[in-house]
C-alpha cells in the first residue's frame, strides 16, 4: 500500500508539473495536454488501487476507467455554479473544462500504464520483503 501511495503522489506531482511548466520547457502543447490526461488516468488507477485493496488489477482498471469516463461525461453538464468552479485551477484539474473523447483515450492509456507500473512496483516490493 505504501508503494501505491508513493507512486500516486509522484504521479500527481508530475501531472501538476507538466501542466504548469511543460510549455515553458518547450514541450509541445499536445504532450502537455494529453500527457497531463494520461497522468490523470494513472492517478485514477492508483487512487482506485489504494481504495480497493485486495481487488485484482483488472477490477481496479475497470473501476478507474468507469470513474474517468464519468468525469469526462460530467463535462457535458453545465450549471452556472459548476462552470464557475471549472474555471478555477482546482476545478480545471479535478473536473476539466471541456469534453473531449480524446481524453478518454489518454485516460485509458494512463490506466494501462498504471497497471503495468503497479505490476512491477508491487512485485518488487513483495520480493524485497521476503
Amino acid at each position: 500500500m505504501i508503494v501505491r501511495i508513493c507512486l500516486c503522489l509522484s504521479i500527481i506531482v508530475c501531472g501538476l508539473a507538466i501542466r504548469r511548466y511543460g510549455l515553458g520547457l518547450g514541450l509541445p502543447p499536445f504532450v502537455v495536454k494529453y500527457g497531463g490526461s494520461l497522468l490523470w488516468g494513472m492517478m485514477a488507477f492508483f487512487l482506485a488501487a489504494i481504495a480497493a485493496q485486495g481487488q485484482s488489477r483488472w477490477s481496479i482498471a475497470v473501476i478507474s476507467a468507469s470513474v474517468a469516463v464519468c468525469v469526462e461525461l460530467f463535462r457535458l453538464v453545465h450549471y452556472p455554479w459548476l462552470d464557475d468552479f471549472r474555471i478555477t485551477t482546482a476545478g480545471a484539474l479535478l473536473l476539466g473544462r471541456v469534453f473531449s473523447p480524446w481524453n478518454m483515450l489518454a485516460y485509458g492509456v494512463g490506466i494501462a500504464l498504471g497497471m503495468l507500473l503497479d505490476r512491477f512496483a508491487t512485485s518488487d516490493a513483495s520480493h524485497s520483503a521476503s
